[in-house]
């Protein structure tokens, strides 16, 4: 399919996790009805930000994949037949936690699954303390309406991922997040960041000559107000559509997947790489001895 529907649901959470799972799926069926056929949720969608502390209990909150909510979330998806694209604390074992991304087709299989490879640790955002880095390497998804490829919010700093997925055979990239600012900081600094934010993102777009779709979560959280600002970018990195950085919003887009094609033609940026010059890459800094 040369044309495909994305909706994204940006939306506020609470401590309840079944009210957000509800509220997520009312959220989908209000994509579906928009005419959604891929529907992509923001990052821990079934919970409050809980990596804003170090707490044990908040490993409660983790589920195995498939479990629980991917059981809720394929039945919406078979009878919407929309693909849904769902972030959530994964329980692989005793000990061992992930943030992971669940993907589910259109009839309600579920396609697999990937884990957040990049994982932070900075002030409100202690992720190290509850997550194991991803080991299922970087993955891309072949849906009934397009092969997408998943990264999650961390992720979204590294064009190593970006371009891995891309040349896996991704089709849009897609990401869940969970960002915002410290509501004690001045706006000129959030609006920096944001700007940050969003153009790494771009260039990931031009550079790989994909859409590019990003969701965030909305809402003040222990002192941190996430921004929002959910877009969708083409291949050149051009916004389609940015939502605002306070509301809940149910955005679906149409996104030209040709459009790779052109802009890889004119713009050939796959090809003109030099793949043989690239190995000093896999260091974590060239020193000179």
């Amino acid at each position: 399919m040369s044309k495909v529907k994305v909706g994204i649901v940006q939306m506020t959470c609470t401590a309840n996790k079944q009210e957000n799972l509800d509220k997520a799926i009312v959220k989908v069926r209000e994509a579906a009805e928009k005419g959604a056929q891929i529907v992509c949720l923001q990052e821990l969608f079934t919970s409050l930000y809980f990596c804003d502390v170090e707490d044990y209990d908040n490993f409660k909150l983790a589920e195995p994949i498939p479990g629980p909510s991917t059981d809720a979330l394929q039945k919406v998806a078979g009878e919407l037949g929309v693909v849904i694209i769902a972030s959530l604390f994964e329980k692989r074992a005793q000990g061992v936690y992930h943030n992971t991304t669940a993907v589910l087709d259109a009839d309600g299989s579920y396609l697999g699954k990937y884990r957040k490879m990049h994982i932070p640790d900075d002030p409100g955002f202690y992720e190290k303390f509850y997550f194991t880095p991803g080991d299922l390497g970087y993955k891309v998804f072949k849906t009934k309406f397009a092969t997408i490829g998943v990264l999650i919010c961390w992720d979204q700093w590294y064009p190593e991922a970006a371009r891995i997925t891309a040349l896996m055979g991704a089709e849009i990239l897609f990401y869940p997040t969970a960002i915002g600012w410290a509501t004690t900081q001045d706006e000129a600094t959030n609006t920096k960041q944001y700007n940050a934010w969003q153009t790494i993102q771009r260039s990931h777009a031009v550079a790989n000559g994909v859409h590019v779709v990003s969701v965030n979560r909305v809402g003040e959280e222990a002192g941190v107000k996430f921004w929002g600002g959910s877009f969708f970018a083409d291949p050149f990195g051009e916004v389609l559509h940015q939502t605002t950085v306070e509301q809940e919003e149910v955005i679906v887009k149409e996104l030209d997947l040709d459009q790779s094609d052109y802009y890889r033609s004119h713009w050939p940026f796959l090809r003109d790489r030099r793949i043989d010059s690239y190995q000093p890459i896999t260091k974590r800094l060239i020193d000179e001895d």
